[in-house]
Formats: structure tokens, C-alpha cells, sequence
């Protein structure tokens, strides 16, 4: 006798999430905002992994000496310089580290919108643009705020963006 535990693939268990079944933490605003920081962090930290990988690997097929020179032009670029294609623990560390840096970024950023999204739909009960672009703003503010020195001029830009980006989802969501 088999259990409906034993016969669900992962891909069974990655569509629950849609059902709203993975969480229960006595309030659906919690539930949403924990399972958009899954869904989010997840993400993030496959990005995370891809980006750093591609980046051993494209300067793992360098000689050592142009390696070196190239990390040490890049170093602006590259926010970890101990990432310079060898397989070494400072490397490893370097890798862990960023990807677990993005993940909490994006699950933050998942979380913080899905949270005032739900707010404001109940709050103001409905949900419509405005929502979106107020959720947006705010989460691109607060994504800006991340930064190792934000100014002013940043913040906005990113507020700007984010309620672009978010309204013109939620204006877009029945054309596509």
C-alpha cells in the first residue's frame, strides 16, 4: 500500500506551492509573504550559483598570469576578487557567499512586495494597479536602501522602476 507521500515527484511538491498548501503560519499575509521568500530566495540563489560558475569557469580556462592581470583590471566589476577560477577554499567561500547574499536579496524583495500587495488589497479592498505600483515603489526603494552606499538619486531611480515594472505586470497579466 502506497501513500500519496511516497508517489509525489518533485515536481509535485514544487506545484503545491501554487495551491497555497506548503505554509500555514495562522495568517495568509504570512503564508504569502513565506512563500514568495521561498520562491524568491530560490532563485536568487540559482542566479547566485549560475553567475558565480560561469565566472569560474570562463576565468578558469585563462592562463594564470592573464588571469590575475584581468582579476586585478576587474575588480571594480568583480564584487568577490578571490573568485579567479581556481578551485581553493577563498573561492568556495567567495561563491557561498554571494549566492547566499542574492537569495536573501531576492526573497527579501519577493516577500516585501507580496506583503504590501496583500496589505493593500486589504486595505483599500481592492486590487488593482495602484496597489501594484505603491508595492513596487516601495520594494525598489527598499531593494536601493540595500546598496553599499545609496544616494538619493539611486533610491528614485529605483522607486521609479519598481512601480514601472510592477504596474506594468499587473496591467499586462490578461493580455498574455
Amino acid at each position: 500500500m502506497t501513500t500519496n507521500l511516497e508517489t509525489r515527484s518533485l515536481l509535485d511538491e514544487l506545484r503545491s506551492f501554487d495551491k497555497g498548501g506548503f505554509f500555514d503560519l495562522g495568517h495568509p499575509l504570512l503564508n504569502r509573504i513565506a512563500e514568495s521568500f521561498v520562491k524568491a530566495a530560490g532563485i536568487g540563489a540559482i542566479k547566485g550559483v549560475a553567475r558565480e560558475g560561469c565566472y569560474l569557469a570562463l576565468e578558469g580556462t585563462k592562463s594564470r598570469s592573464s588571469s590575475t592581470d584581468i582579476s586585478a583590471k576587474n575588480n571594480k566589476k568583480n564584487p568577490f576578487p578571490y573568485l579567479r577560477g581556481e578551485t581553493n577554499r577563498k573561492s568556495l567561500e567567495a561563491m557561498v557567499k554571494s549566492t547566499g547574499k542574492e537569495s536573501l536579496q531576492w526573497g527579501l524583495a519577493a516577500g516585501l512586495y507580496s506583503g504590501i500587495t496583500y496589505g493593500l488589497q486589504e486595505a483599500r479592498g481592492a486590487h488593482d494597479w495602484k496597489n501594484s505600483a505603491v508595492a513596487g515603489a516601495l520594494t525598489g526603494m527598499t531593494v536601493a536602501l540595500t546598496c553599499e552606499k545609496p544616494c538619493q538619486e539611486h533610491v528614485l531611480q529605483c522607486a521609479i522602476t519598481g512601480a514601472a515594472l510592477s504596474t506594468a505586470a499587473n496591467l499586462l497579466t490578461g493580455v498574455f
